[in-house]
């Protein structure tokens, strides 16, 4: 990591303005029904001053203190995936022209270019995997790639980690590494910033800077270390030869007599890519769009083959689910399709609990 500097509070605004001004359309955390979401950012004044989350199984909550901290809080539903990988888009449509003849074209436009403030370790993580399965050079996803050239990371070191978080035992945070454009470290009174780019080095030489104190450095210090220990739950070791070695364990019956098959885990995933194609005539029959959606290893549609569903029982759509996330992931990708968010463990209806799971099917029961 690069020289730290220090940016006072009262000059955040000028980090979204450079950003607006260099042509960026600027998101960053706000509360919205009750969660926090990403949304458009044009004022320091926006972002959630003093908003802290309660996490566990099955519930989220946000309560206020009279802190001036942005982002003391562990993450809201949403990460870096449904601004990359959107959740439904038209990849070409076909148009019958006056003659009858059928024309395909392509419908979408040039990727806008999107700063995200407050960006975390683990959807920096998140982002690295699906950059592994959707810029593969044999498969590379044209407009996921453009999305992604156009993308300005503004990542904050977490702070306040939920008690769903595990982050720190898949060593996907709670401080950030890299693949960040600009890096926060909050204070009470400001933030430690560093760039981790060339881009972000531009738009760091444009800010009005100080040198950090030892104080303020021992302080982030500090921070990342309690970040770090507050975290209580992790993974069995060695898990992808746990799961795939018990692939009859009676856990999966168990744990499917609870699960909704709702596909919320796969939802708020900020790695899942599962999707469907399908097609949305005009009435008049003068054209039609080809739609590429966000799809579940949980929906009876997804193992569809040949006339029939491979996968009609829930118990199936959970161990397909958790041994491709945990296990058959890292023989594809060469690396886990878990980051440690704890979002599909806070959003799940019933709170179901991945870590917990896998803990029972490996012998490794947390009661």
């Amino acid at each position: 990591m690069n020289q730290a500097h220090f940016l006072e509070r009262e000059h955040f605004q000028a980090l979204i303005d450079i950003l607006a001004g260099e042509g960026y359309r600027c998101l960053g955390p706000q509360v919205r029904d009750g969660a926090i979401i990403m949304d458009d950012l044009t004022d320091a004044a926006q972002l959630p001053a003093g908003i802290h989350d309660q996490q566990t199984p099955g519930t989220y909550q946000l309560t206020h203190s009279d802190s001036t901290r942005w982002f003391a809080w562990a993450n809201g539903p949403q990460a870096l995936k449904p601004l990359l990988f959107a959740p439904r888009e038209t990849l070409w449509r076909a148009e019958r022209d006056e003659q009858g003849k059928i024309n395909f074209v392509q419908s979408h436009d040039k990727a806008q270019k999107t700063a995200v403030f407050g960006v975390r370790s683990c959807d920096l993580a998140g982002m690295r995997v699906q950059d592994g399965v959707l810029l593969q050079d044999q498969y590379r996803d044209d407009l996921y790639a453009a999305r992604r050239e156009s993308l300005f990371t503004v990542a904050v070191n977490c702070s306040h980690p939920a008690e769903t978080c595990f982050c720190a035992a898949t060593g996907d945070g709670p401080t950030a590494e890299s693949g960040y454009d600009l890096l926060l470290t909050e204070l009470d009174e400001g933030f430690l910033i560093n760039a981790g780019s060339e881009v972000g080095e531009k738009v760091l030489a444009r800010l009005p800077l100080d040198q950090p104190s030892d104080q303020q450095h021992f302080d982030a210090g500090q921070q990342a270390i309690q970040a770090a220990e507050m975290q209580t739950r992790k993974l069995p070791a060695n898990v992808d030869q746990v799961l795939l070695n018990n692939l009859d364990h009676g856990r999966w019956q168990e744990v499917a007599q609870r699960c909704l098959s709702c596909g919320n885990c796969t939802m708020v995933c900020p790695t899942c890519f599962c999707h469907k194609e399908s097609e949305q005539p005009e009435l008049d029959g003068s054209a039609t769009e080809h739609l590429r959606e966000w799809d579940s290893c949980f929906t009876e549609g997804h193992s569809y083959i040949h006339g029939m569903v491979i996968r009609k029982e829930t118990e199936k759509r959970y161990r397909q689910w958790l041994t491709h996330k945990l296990a058959t992931w890292v023989q594809q990708f060469g690396n886990s399709g878990c980051v440690g968010c704890g979002r599909c463990i806070v959003w799940c209806p019933v709170g179901i609990d991945l870590t917990e799971e896998a803990s029972a099917i490996a012998g490794d029961n947390h009661d």
